[in-house]
């Protein structure tokens, strides 16, 4: 560095920026994401571009296959039925915690807590021994004098189903979080000017609270698209989403460059689902 040039950087302090706030509060996240997430990521981009050889063969090889098309179009399909069956399963909850308050809605979100705490394996393994053959399900089904009894497992309704089970907290928790700001006065208003219970729920109440159906729907439809476990252990081999291809292509055909490419395919649905909610809703509220 010239002597011209040094006087400058002196005066800036030399590398002494890289100690002061606010970049010395973000390097440990930013080295962090670097390291765990920006370089796995390059890794995954650059192998599907490469593998087995440089070019677009591995992505136009997908649009061009009608079966991992078919997959695609499936793996959607399954995260909007399991989306919609979380919100029927979840609304109720989530209403009578927001309205009740106290100890009721302590124990409800208390049992809802209670599923993180088990991994989706262990749920997913009990699923396999409440739907099995010899479960209680089927037992039960036997006792009631149904011959034979309909097979459960290894079915699309048992992956729906255990799917939709397992991401129900989720929708629980976005739509209390909006629920439970929806000022009661609304709805005795609406009751002391003759609506209805159920007239006042659907003009009063059920408006306020599509935020939080909004911000549900769009945590679970997008964590549906990567299931993996649940619906390769307990559903249908005709049902395959498309994290179930991906770990098909790696682990049995061994052909990395298109399982690169077709997580990156699954990663930029996700992205575009993430940018049409931003765009009409804005992603920050996401979080409130």
């Amino acid at each position: 560095m010239t002597q011209a040039g040094a006087a400058p950087w002196r005066a800036a302090g030399g590398w002494a920026w890289l100690v002061r706030p606010p970049f010395v509060l973000y390097a440990p996240a930013a080295l962090f994401l670097t390291v765990f997430f920006l370089v796995p990521l390059g890794l995954v981009v650059w192998t599907s571009f490469s593998e087995p050889e440089l070019g677009l063969a591995n992505y136009t090889d997908f649009f061009a296959s009608r079966y991992d098309l078919g997959v695609l179009v499936r793996t959607f399909q399954t995260a909007l039925i399991v989306t919609v069956a979380s919100l029927v399963f979840a609304y109720p909850v989530a209403y009578v915690a927001a309205r009740k308050g106290g100890a009721i809605a302590a124990l409800l979100l208390g049992v809802v807590a209670l599923s993180f705490w088990t991994s989706f394996l262990v749920r997913t393994y009990a699923w396999m021994v409440i739907l099995g053959a010899r479960g209680p399900v089927v037992g039960l089904l036997v006792a009631l004098g149904v011959e034979p009894a309909p097979r459960l497992l290894f079915t699309t309704f048992a992956a729906t189903f255990a799917m939709a089970h397992m991401l129900v907290p989720f929708m629980v928790l976005a739509l209390y979080a909006v629920m439970r700001r929806i000022d009661e006065t609304y709805m005795r208003a609406a009751a002391s000017l003759g609506a209805r219970p159920w007239r006042a729920f659907l003009a009063v109440y059920l408006p306020q609270s599509l935020p939080g159906i909004l911000n549900g729907a769009t945590l679970v439809f997008i964590t549906c698209l990567g299931f993996y476990v649940t619906p390769t252990l307990i559903g249908s081999p005709q049902d395959k989403m498309i994290a179930g291809r991906i770990g098909q292509e790696m682990e049995q055909l061994l052909e990395f460059g298109a399982a690169s490419a077709t997580s990156m395919i699954l990663l930029a649905a996700a992205l575009a689902l993430f940018a049409l909610y931003d765009r009409f809703f804005g992603i920050e509220r996401m979080w409130r």
